[in-house]
């Protein structure tokens, strides 16, 4: 008999072991067990995706309707036009040697099709796929009756036929008869009938699998045992075994995931950090009685959450998250000082060069004379702020090492250049990441350990519209969190608009106008492109692949406005790949109103802050990802005078691109926009470095539809870690950890 640790190569032969372990990294039983079918075809009702992904390899079941060979329109030659018929569409599919196939590919035909998706006007079709003819079975007998000559095959699945008709070949067709037929997903060289085969042969050896769960806790949530669960997801009999099954799996995903982060709370908890309890008469309290304005009532109350966090023994990690301008960095600033006066240093580590200046720019003004530490007219109780960039000259580079060693600068700031070996610092309290989206966890877990030894500083880390993986570490509990939705007084909301620039080019036209027009007003706009120059992407994320419509270069469009559409108007460029000292000049003069219109890429995309900026003008908007564009127009309005963001697209309405902007256009709430987002790209892999949803740990758990399963789990885990942090009673779900996540993934996750 086998069990759910043994090896697949000596159950199922090297070969195909192989196979599982290069298309899957399928290495063990339950690793097999654990590739779930994602989707079932049921007698009569054929089933199909309705939108599969562009490139997707996919494996459907389908009955034939129509075929006919027709003339190719571009060369000489035909191919055989075949519609299949599923339960929810028909799908085209194209076999350019009709002579071949055209007695086997005929009406009335069931089969299997396997093949790559491709887009076409909006609909997908499948070109020369494989297929295996499927058996009818024979009406009215309880076994299924294989009519060996009718079994053909091409492609990749033309094994399965002929080995249909090997005796002693070990084919097992009737699969193809069961009430639910189980379709896994598959690559070119593993296909989903290989899968399925494979699993059959082990669930025929599989042991008794014993159950992690206690019989509790399956009873409290209605669960099925794992034994029952694994037999029932790949050859179920009816819609409620898939049910059943999933609920239980399900379960078991989100309990792995909260028992990791429990231990991780739990050993969180008992690390040792600098306790920083609130100084009276401290430089935390003159920067607050020196202020302009009064904070918001919202600032007010997360300020004390994260002032009694850094009051702790125990390292504070806390995300704060708010809406873009809601004033998260002057709270930042604030919890900063509050270490300072307890005689420990802050890291604040920005993504870019160009926002780290920025901070130290603004920083050092919002403190005043409490940033000029040993200058004429410093406050006694002055610290420094230093910035230490990649691309800084090494006179100004060594200054700033020095500072963070001696401990005169409270306050470091700087991009990953804070985190390289020659970086040390006096007694490093407290590190801040700003945008925590744009570090790995390697990069943070390294700035976190150039605190002195048995010490762990508290994080911060701060964003203005969360990413899909940031709400799923939040879904998951990873984070204490803090949000901000108060917006300053006197600020208004930022009105959007979409431009389809294909169908209303005068729209175009008339954003370059509305542009003008800001500017004879004595304010200022940026126009964001999507790339740099030729063959060239930008400085952020591009949403979308290479087959997209082709897009405006910010060189182009500077070339373009400052010479026949504005050339009167003072145009600056702005993008990451000019020299910083560059960067920082027209950074200086579109901040004091020297340049009246700003071309750049995203590198401006957080942080930079020119209250005079009131319009923003994002071409090929199509190119960005929800969070960015949200994040990107926050950079207009953040004055007295109305902001303005145009969505410019080539994209036609009515698809899902130009609908993705309209939605962004229609709301300026960043946490609904975060929630677009994550549905519309999935988790990511959550306990992974993926961002969104091309690799993810979650099988079955969606951290939108879940969060009850999430809940329940997250309660089961908790208890369990209080009373047995390292899982030394509780074997089974120790094993469940390891199971549903690999050693690299749960390092990954113990250094977040």
């Amino acid at each position: 008999m086998a069990t759910l640790s043994d090896r697949l190569d000596h159950l199922l032969g090297k070969k195909t072991a192989d196979a599982l372990e290069e298309a899957f990294d399928i290495r063990t039983v339950e690793d097999l067990l654990r590739h779930y079918p994602h989707r079932y075809a049921s007698q009569g009702r054929e089933l199909a995706e309705k939108d599969p992904p562009e490139g997707e390899h996919i494996t459907i079941i389908a009955r034939v309707t129509s075929a006919a060979v027709v003339k190719m329109k571009n060369r000489p030659g035909s191919m055989l036009k075949v519609v299949l018929s599923t339960d929810t569409q028909n799908v085209d599919v194209t076999f350019f040697s009709p002579q071949k196939v055209k007695h086997v590919i005929k009406p009335g035909v069931r089969a299997m099709f396997s093949g790559t998706v491709k887009y076409f006007r909006q609909k997908w079709s499948l070109t020369h796929p494989s297929y295996l003819i499927l058996p009818e079975p024979r009406a009215g007998s309880e076994d299924p009756v294989v009519n060996v000559d009718r079994i053909r095959g091409a492609g990749d699945l033309a094994g399965i036929a002929r080995a249909s008709q090997e005796p002693g070949a070990g084919v097992d067709l009737s699969v193809f008869d069961r009430a639910l037929i189980p379709l896994y997903p598959a690559t070119r060289d593993v296909e989903s009938w290989t899968i399925m085969k494979c699993v059959r042969q082990i669930l025929d050896q599989l042991d008794h699998v014993d159950d992690p769960l206690p019989e509790d806790i399956r009873a409290e949530r209605d669960l099925i045992g794992l034994d029952e669960a694994l037999r029932s997801v790949h050859l179920p009999d009816t819609r409620e075994d898939v049910e059943n099954a999933h609920d239980r799996l399900r379960f078991d995903e989100a309990t792995a995931l909260q028992l990791v982060l429990a231990r991780r709370r739990h050993d969180n908890a008992e690390r040792v950090a600098p306790e920083c309890p609130p100084v009276p008469g401290g430089i935390a309290d003159v920067f607050e009685k020196m202020l302009p304005f009064q904070l918001t009532d919202g600032q007010h109350a997360v300020a004390d959450e994260i002032s009694a966090d850094l009051a702790q023994p125990h390292p504070m990690s806390r995300l704060l998250q708010g809406e873009v301008g809601s004033g998260k960095t002057i709270v930042a600033l604030r919890a900063m000082l509050q270490v300072v006066d307890a005689g420990y240093q802050c890291a604040l580590l920005a993504p870019t060069e160009v926002l780290a200046t920025q901070h130290a720019r603004s920083l050092r003004a919002m403190l005043g004379p409490l940033a000029t530490a040993g200058e004429l007219g410093a406050h006694e109780k002055a610290t420094r702020v230093a910035l230490l960039t990649g691309s800084m000259p090494v006179a100004a580079k060594r200054t700033a090492l020095n500072e963070a060693i001696t401990g005169d600068a409270g306050i470091v700031i700087g991009t990953h250049a804070l985190i390289q070996d020659n970086v040390e610092f006096f007694n490093l309290g407290m590190v801040v990441v700003d945008e925590q989206h744009r570090f790995g966890v390697e990069q943070r877990d390294r700035l976190r350990s150039r605190a002195r030894e048995g010490m762990s500083p508290h994080l911060l880390v701060m964003t203005a519209t969360p990413i899909p993986r940031t709400i799923a570490m939040t879904v998951l509990g990873d984070l204490e969190v803090s949000t901000l939705r108060q917006l300053p007084k006197g600020r208004s909301p930022i009105k959007s608009s979409v431009v389809p620039a294909s169908q209303k080019p005068q729209w175009v036209a008339r954003a370059w106008e509305r542009i003008r027009e800001d500017v004879a007003e004595g304010r200022q706009a940026y126009v964001v492109c999507s790339r740099i120059g030729d063959g060239e992407k930008g400085d952020g994320e591009d949403a979308f692949d290479e087959k997209a419509p082709e897009t405006k270069s910010a060189v182009e469009v500077f070339e373009e406005l400052s010479g026949s559409v504005m050339p009167d108007l003072r145009v600056g460029l702005l993008h990451g790949r000019l020299p910083a000292d560059e960067k920082d000049a027209v950074m200086r003069d579109f901040t004091a109103g020297d340049i009246d219109v700003l071309v750049c890429t995203t590198v401006v995309e957080v942080g930079v802050d020119v209250p005079n900026a009131t319009i923003m003008v994002i071409v090929d908007a199509d190119r960005f990802g929800v969070s960015q564009l949200h994040q990107l127009r926050g950079r207009v309005g953040r004055g007295k005078h109305q902001g303005l963001c145009i969505l410019v697209t080539k994209m036609n309405p009515g698809g899902p691109a130009y609908e993705r902007l309209s939605s962004v256009a229609s709301t300026n709430d960043g946490f609904e926009l975060a929630q677009l987002d994550l549905a519309t790209r999935r988790e990511g892999d959550i306990l992974g470095a993926a961002q969104s949803g091309t690799t993810s740990t979650l099988r079955l758990l969606s951290l939108l539809g879940h969060e009850d399963v999430i809940a329940a789990a997250s309660e089961f885990a908790r208890s369990v870690i209080a009373d047995d942090p390292r899982l030394e009673n509780h074997p089974g779900l120790s094993a469940m950890v390891t199971s549903a996540l690999d050693a690299d993934r749960i390092e990954y996750l113990e250094k977040t």
